[in-house]
C-alpha cells in the first residue's frame, strides 16, 4: 500500500487517514509527533528493530535528565555564585534569562533542520557544543562574569539542538499506546533532572568546597552519553512508525502554518495558558531555594541546618512533584475526558487556581516556619505539575498532525520568550527595586516573589477560556482526519494540504 498526498482546501477532504509522505517530516517537540490520541493503536512493522528502539529510548532518556541538570545546577549553587561574583538579584537572574533567551530563539531553527536533515547529526553536533560550553564556564574566575553568562547562552544553544529533535526520533520509533507510553517517560525526566540538578550541583560544591564543580559533573556524565547516542541511535525515516519505514515528503507552506495557528483559538489561548505557567514555575525553580535559605537567616537558623539543605529538599521536592503531578494530571484526563469535552483545560485551570494560595501562603510562611513552607511548596508545585502532560496532549489534539511542528515551535519561543526568559531577572530587578538599607534582603524577595500567584491567576483564566473553544476545534480536527463519519456542524479551518491515503486506519 503506497500512501500519497495532493495539495488541496480542506473544504473538500473525506478521507479516512492523512497522508504520511510530505517532504518535511512530522513535527518536533513535546508529543508534536504522537498520534496515539487520535488514532487507534495499529500494530505496523516497525523501521527499527524494538531491542534497538528501546536501547535509543534508554539513551535519549538519559541524556533528556542530563539536560535539565545542567539546567538547574546554577540555582542550586546560585548564593555561592553570588558571593564569588558579588553580584546582586537582577544580575544572578540575568544567569537563567541568558540561557533561555538562547534557548528559545534558536530552538525553531533546529526544529527546521530536524525537519530536513539528519537529525542523529543535528543532536550530536548540538551536545558537543553544550559539553565545551559547560566545560569551559566551570573555569571562570572572579572577574569573567561576562563570560559566565555567555558561556551559559551557549549551553543554552546545545540544548536547543536536543530538545527539538529528540521527541522526533522517540515518535518515529513507537506508534499508538506505546508511543504516549514512551513520551510520558522521555518527559518524566524533566522533573526527576531538575530536581536532580539542584542536589548534585549543592552536594558536588559542598563536596570540593567549590562551586564550580558543580558545572563540571553533568559534562562528565554528558560525554558518556555522547558516546552512547554516536554508537546505538539510529536515525529512523521521518514518519517511519506510520508508514512501515517508508518516511513522509511534503507540506504547507509556514505561513500558512501561521495563519491556521492563530485562527485556532484553543492553541492560541492555551499557549497564553503554557506562558504564564513557564513565568511561574521558572521563577519559582530560580529564585525560591535562595528565598528558603534567606528565610534561615532571617529566623537564625541558619546554625541549626546548612543553607545548603534547601537544594537538597526543595530538589526533591521537584522530582516528587513531578513525577507525581504528570502522572495524575493524565490519570484526571483519561477518566473524564470522554465524559467532559472541555476536561483538559479544566483540569489546568484548576491546577493553576489551586496553586496561586499555596504560593501565597509559601512566601508569607517562610518568615515562621520552614518545614510548613515546605509542605505548601509541595502542594503547589504538585497543582502545577498537572499541567504538563495534559497540555502537550492538547496541542496534539486541537492541531492538524502537518502542523504541529509549527505549533510546537510557536509555542516553545512564545512561552519562553514571555514566560520563564524573563520572569527570573523580572524577580531578582523587582527585589532590588524593593531592597535598601532598611530593608532585608529576604523581604525583598518575599514581595517580588508575589508577582507569581499574581500571574497563576491569569494564567488560569486563559485556561479557562481554553475551555469554551476546545470541544469545537479538537471535533473540527477529527472531522478533517476522518474519524467522524457525520458531516461537520461547524465550518472548519482552511488549511491548503489536503491529506489523503488509499488505506483506512
Amino acid at each position: 500500500m503506497e500512501p500519497r498526498a495532493s495539495v488541496t482546501s480542506f473544504k473538500d477532504i473525506s478521507v479516512r487517514r492523512w497522508s504520511l509522505r510530505s517532504s518535511c517530516s512530522l513535527p518536533y517537540g513535546s508529543f508534536a509527533n504522537s498520534l496515539a490520541s487520535l488514532t487507534p493503536d495499529a500494530e505496523e512493522k516497525p523501521a527499527i528493530s524494538p531491542k534497538r528502539a528501546y536501547v535509543t529510548m534508554v539513551v535519549l532518556c538519559y541524556i533528556n535528565l542530563l539536560n535539565y541538570m545542567e539546567r538547574y545546577t546554577i540555582a542550586g549553587v546560585l548564593k555561592d555564585i553570588q558571593t564569588f561574583f558579588h553580584i546582586n538579584d537582577s544580575t544572578a537572574g540575568l544567569l537563567q534569562t541568558v540561557f533561555i533567551c538562547s534557548f528559545l530563539l534558536l530552538a525553531p531553527l533546529f526544529g527546521y533542520l530536524g525537519d530536513r536533515y539528519n537529525r542523529k547529526y543535528i543532536m550530536i553536533g548540538g551536545l558537543s557544543v553544550w559539553l565545551l560550553t559547560a566545560t569551559a564556564s566551570s573555569f571562570v574566575n572572579k572577574s569573567q562574569f561576562w563570560l559566565l553568562a555567555l558561556l551559559r547562552g551557549l549551553v543554552g544553544t546545545g540544548e536547543a539542538s536536543y530538545s527539538t529533535v529528540a521527541p522526533t526520533i522517540i515518535s518515529d520509533l513507537f506508534t499508538g499506546g506505546k508511543r504516549s507510553i514512551m513520551i510520558c517517560i522521555f518527559y518524566i525526566f524533566i522533573p526527576v533532572g531538575s530536581g536532580l540538578g539542584y542536589i548534585t550541583g549543592q552536594g558536588f560544591a559542598s563536596l570540593t568546597g567549590d562551586w564550580h564543580w558543580a558545572l563540571r559533573i553533568t559534562p562528565i556524565m554528558g560525554a558518556v552519553g555522547l558516546i552512547l547516542m554516536i554508537i546505538l541511535c539510529p536515525n529512523p525515516p521521518r514518519g517511519a512508525a506510520e508508514t512501515h519505514g517508508e518516511g513522509v515528503t511534503e507540506q504547507s507552506s509556514y505561513l500558512e502554518d501561521v495563519k491556521y495557528l492563530l485562527k485556532n483559538k484553543s492553541y492560541v489561548w492555551s499557549s497564553l495558558g503554557v506562558t504564564a505557567l513557564a513565568f511561574l514555575t521558572g521563577a519559582l525553580a530560580f529564585w525560591l531555594p535562595i528565598f528558603l535559605s534567606r528565610a534561615r537567616d532571617n529566623q537564625k537558623l541558619s546554625d541549626k541546618l546548612s543553607d545548603s539543605s534547601d537544594s537538597y529538599i526543595f530538589g526533591a521536592v521537584t522530582v516528587a512533584t513531578g513525577i507525581l503531578g504528570g502522572a495524575l494530571g493524565t490519570t484526571l484526563s483519561r477518566l473524564f475526558r470522554d465524559k467532559v469535552p472541555n476536561a483538559d483545560p479544566l483540569i489546568c485551570a484548576v491546577g493553576m487556581l489551586g496553586s496561586v494560595p499555596c504560593l501565597f501562603i509559601t512566601i508569607f510562611l517562610a518568615s515562621a516556619s520552614i518545614p510548613g513552607t515546605y509542605v505548601f511548596i509541595f502542594l503547589g508545585e504538585l497543582l502545577l505539575s498537572l499541567n504538563w502532560a495534559v497540555l502537550a496532549d492538547i496541542l496534539l489534539y486541537v492541531v492538524i498532525p502537518t502542523r504541529r511542528a509549527t505549533a510546537e515551535a510557536l509555542q516553545i519561543t512564545v512561552g519562553h520568550l514571555l514566560g520563564d526568559a524573563g520572569s527570573p531577572y523580572l524577580i531578582g530587578v523587582v527585589s532590588d527595586a524593593i531592597y535598601s538599607g532598611n530593608t532585608e534582603k529576604f523581604d525583598s524577595l518575599k514581595y517580588s516573589l508575589l508577582l507569581c500567584p499574581v500571574v497563576g491567576i491569569v494564567g488560569g483564566v486563559f485556561f479557562f477560556i481554553t475551555a469554551i473553544y476546545i470541544a469545537e476545534d479538537r471535533k473540527a480536527v477529527q472531522q478533517l482526519l476522518g474519524e467522524e463519519p457525520q458531516p461537520p456542524q461547524h465550518p472548519a479551518p482552511e488549511p491548503s494540504v489536503e491529506l489523503s491515503n488509499r488505506g483506512n486506519v
